[in-house]
């Protein structure tokens, strides 16, 4: 059974940093590429970042410069750091497991709050 548990979430002042985690189990995670998304109140879900199984990334335009994903396939584990939080970064952050052929899993969201 594949599950994919976020946590690291948490309310932080503008300008504030967090670092979110995303623990697989169940996936050979090595050979999974990981993504980042996010879903503010009111809005559809969106991409934040992109890990592939070779390590190149991909940004959301929106916070590219501000947040870094990374993994550490030792401990099946991917990574997304938010730095200069802001308000409109306020929402459910979730990881997806992304390989093509298999299924896409999700995790249950992690809550992250912006404010001052």
């Amino acid at each position: 059974q594949v599950q994919l548990v976020e946590s690291g979430g948490g309310s932080v002042q503008p300008g504030g940093s967090l670092r979110l985690s995303c623990v697989a189990s169940g996936i050979f995670f090595s050979v999974y590429a990981m993504a980042w998304y996010r879903q503010c109140p009111g809005k559809q879900r969106e991409f934040i970042a992109f890990i592939a199984i070779g390590g190149g990334t991909n940004y959301a335009d929106s916070v590219k410069g501000r947040f870094t994903i990374s993994r550490d396939n030792a401990k099946n584990t991917v990574y997304l750091q938010l730095n200069s939080l802001k308000p409109e970064d306020t929402a459910v952050y979730y990881c997806k497991s992304v390989r093509s052929g298999f299924r896409d899993n999700w995790g249950q969201g992690t809550q992250v709050t912006v404010s001052s």
